[in-house]
């Protein structure tokens, strides 16, 4: 199955390591971030297990839920997190899947046609509260993931949600951003009334941090 980006994250109930998790109870009116890695006690990751246990305030400050996946047992995942904590120095602490019959790998797609059929693809979704699917990612093997990326498009998906705005290449929280092209030069007004830059009738730059100007 291939995820489209805009499409319901399919549900399901899985064992994992804080017991059977529902996802869409699970996630409820929170963010979620749904990632997988080959199988246990894999070097990278490992690494990228404790990144994501250490990045615990960013996640809350966003009201982000982590879940990892792996189509080991849960007694597995057990002893790979004393390795986690002793080698990295932070245990897991959020739910990692155990999808032991490829139910989630399968629902995802997270196993490649040409790979061997035990091991799940590093694939990472990105869910909103809605439910939505709004970002997937597949990393190979041997480059650990940035999850500091994903929490900038966090940022960027959370702000635009809200704002009529996309972000630019590159584009970090407090930076300029884009007024969309659907919007009105009119309407544009009403909702930014400290002015914005135009570089080309398509391309507005606004900063939402400037305060309005004042009233001539």
């Amino acid at each position: 199955m291939t995820i489209q980006l805009g499409q319901i994250a399919p549900d399901f109930t899985q064992d994992s390591s804080i017991g059977p998790l529902s996802l869409h109870a699970y996630l409820g009116n929170s963010w979620g971030v749904l990632f997988s890695h080959p199988k246990d006690f894999t070097p990278v990751c490992t690494t990228e297990l404790a990144a994501v246990a250490r990045l615990a305030p960013e996640w809350e400050k966003r009201n982000v839920k982590p879940i990892g996946l792996s189509v080991d047992s849960t007694e597995n995942h057990e002893g790979w997190a004393r390795d986690i904590e002793e080698t990295q120095g932070t245990a897991p602490n959020f739910p990692i899947i155990a999808d032991r019959d490829r139910t989630v790998s399968n629902l995802y797609g997270m196993v490649h046609p040409d790979a061997d059929p035990s091991v799940t693809v590093r694939s990472v979704f990105i869910i909103d509260p809605n439910k939505k699917v709004r970002l997937t990612l597949t990393y190979p093997p041997s480059t650990g993931r940035n999850f500091n990326e994903i929490l900038r498009v966090i940022d960027s998906l959370q702000l635009t949600d809200g704002n009529k705005v996309a972000t630019p290449a590159d584009w970090k929280p407090g930076e300029h951003v884009i007024i969309v092209p659907s919007l009105s030069d009119e309407d544009a007004k009403a909702r930014f009334p400290q002015g914005w830059k135009t570089l080309r009738p398509y391309l507005r730059v606004v900063d939402l941090n400037e305060p309005p100007k004042a009233a001539k």
